[in-house]
């Protein structure tokens, strides 16, 4: 009796362990999206991993995008004409295009966007938010990853944002038949020479193209 009670006992906590960690999970949790290009595939015989052809992926680099993910939630996130944007905007100049700490681009290669070269570093992304036309806008205000009033040189997000900062503007929309839950940044269309960074949340699909440079 002693030990059946232990193990209900003992159910019961872990039970209630699993609901306050699911009750504590964030709404908007951490997500990245990444890809490795200029890497190739060489054979080795006999040193090859063979759930790959025989073949290792070899060289590359890493371009990254680290960002927070909202769930839509049943919510009207862009509105219309004056309210368009609002309630993705919660008060700011610019959208974040994700939650908490602001959106980051980390390559490792040059990339060439809009024409312009992007040396390897960390840049942060944010999107003006207009009806039926939306501006992809890469800053070199540095993210702040914890809120701090006093700290004037990063951001939290996109509060306090200054367009003095931004190195491109460039604006590309599409609609989608389907409604993206919760939002998701990726890489569409890789290739050998560049592809595309692409937001997707609700019915809306942004992508913006991008080379490789040199």
């Amino acid at each position: 009796m002693t030990s059946k009670l232990a193990f209900i006992a003992g159910s019961l906590v872990a039970f209630a362990l699993i609901a306050s960690a699911q009750e504590n999970r964030p709404l908007s949790p951490r997500g990245s999206a990444a890809v490795h290009v200029l890497g190739r595939y060489v054979s080795t015989p006999g040193k090859s991993a063979p759930a790959l052809g025989g073949a290792d992926y070899r060289g590359g680099k890493w371009i990254e995008i680290s960002y927070g993910r909202p769930l839509k939630n049943g919510r009207d996130l862009w509105g219309s004409s004056a309210n368009y944007g609002k309630a993705a905007l919660v008060g700011t100049p610019i959208w974040r295009a994700g939650a908490d700490v602001s959106t980051q681009l980390k390559n490792e290669v040059p990339l060439v966007i809009g024409g312009k070269t992007f040396q390897p570093g960390v840049y942060t992304l944010f999107i003006d938010l207009k009806e039926n036309k939306w501006t992809f806008v890469v800053s070199s205000w540095p993210a702040m990853e914890h809120w701090d009033p006093n700290n004037k040189t990063q951001l939290w997000g996109s509060y306090f944002y200054t367009p003095d900062k931004d190195l491109l503007r460039v604006p590309k929309l599409e609609t989608q038949p389907h409604a993206t839950e919760e939002l998701t940044w990726e890489f569409l269309d890789m290739s050998a020479s560049g592809g595309l960074m692409a937001l997707r949340w609700d019915k809306i699909l942004a992508t913006v193209p991008f080379q490789f440079g040199e």
